[in-house]
């Protein structure tokens, strides 16, 4: 069996760049995806749009035009598929990891479909696909969603959105201009100070207005088929409700990390252990790349400013490659 020289975890965009950072210095090199390509992109909301523009997304020195500076959802996903099968990526798609041992001076890295042994891991997988619960009765019910991907489907309809930054407030903008009820339950003051700058006069506006209305300082406590409880500051009140929109958050896969080895801080941050420089973590050969370096706080990295992880990996495999 062929022993690559990196198996990379991941076909986002950072597992992209590792992709192409390895193509470019010659070393053999497979990228596992559970999903599809760019699997968190492709589950955004229908029209987002990114906060960076389209040169601050761009990997591997790639050109990356697009119509507006900021660009949306599907310019993002057509860059990154274009990227990969331009290069002829070696991808191999919907074949979760399942599990990632040192043995000796390789890894054996087992999917649901193949077993591969590499001298180097890249883990790049992001944190969007386990959501922070709310643990309150009721959040099992079908009407509880914690993605939200297109406002057509709540037209008309009484919409609960728990949250207030940037997906939150997309959610609540969006479904409302397509004749939802909007809601939103938020446990701050006010709209977060990280929501996109050219949308959070817009939903202050509206939350002052009363188009959209908007609890502070309150929690969702129970939710029923039609109906929600939220603890406000004035008391607990029940409104009638279709659907909830659950924005809380997501977190990294902690346990897949800790599986492979990966040493997490002690406290609720949840931090991986790796060197800034390398990105090599307390295993040997094997690194972080992407969000997934962030721990809890999923806010902190970003594709913008987490490219660079790529050349940092491969600029240090290559030496010791060298040695």
């Amino acid at each position: 069996m062929e022993t690559y020289d990196i198996l990379i975890v991941g076909a986002g965009p950072i597992g992209i760049a590792c992709g192409l950072a390895a193509q470019k210095a010659g070393l053999s090199y497979v990228i596992a995806e559970k999903g599809c390509l760019t699997n968190s992109l492709y589950n955004y909301p229908l029209y987002m749009t990114f906060f960076s523009t389209s040169e601050r997304l761009e990997i591997g020195g790639i050109p990356f035009v697009s119509i507006s500076a900021k660009p949306m959802r599907p310019e993002a996903l057509e860059y990154y598929r274009r990227v990969t099968i331009s290069n002829h990526l070696n991808v191999r798609l919907f074949e979760p990891v399942e599990d990632i041992k040192c043995t000796g001076e390789v890894y054996t890295v087992t999917t649901d479909k193949a077993t591969y042994h590499a001298r180097h891991v890249i883990i790049a997988t992001g944190f969007y696909d386990i959501p922070n619960m709310l643990h309150i009765p009721g959040e099992h019910l079908a009407k509880v969603n914690h993605y939200y991907k297109d406002p057509h489907f709540y037209a008309a309809q009484k919409v609960i959105v728990i949250g207030a930054n940037n997906s939150s407030v997309d959610a609540a903008l969006e479904t409302y201009r397509k004749g939802a009820d909007v809601t939103m339950v938020i446990r701050e003051e006010g709209i977060g100070k990280r929501v996109k700058y050219w949308v959070k006069p817009d939903i202050e506006n509206r939350i002052k207005e009363g188009s959209i209305k908007a609890y502070f300082h309150s929690h969702v406590k129970a939710i029923r088929e039609n109906e929600v409880d939220i603890s406000t500051p004035e008391g607990m009140i029940t409104i009638q409700n279709d659907f909830v929109l659950a924005l809380t958050g997501y977190q990294p896969n902690f346990n897949f990390l800790e599986k492979a080895g990966v040493t997490l801080s002690r406290d609720a941050k949840k931090y991986p252990t790796y060197n800034p420089d390398t990105m090599e973590t307390n295993m040997p050969n094997l690194y972080l790349a992407g969000v997934v370096c962030g721990g809890m706080d999923t806010h902190v990295w970003f594709i913008e400013n987490s490219r660079d992880h790529a050349d940092k990996i491969i600029a240090h495999i290559s030496g010791k490659m060298r040695e």
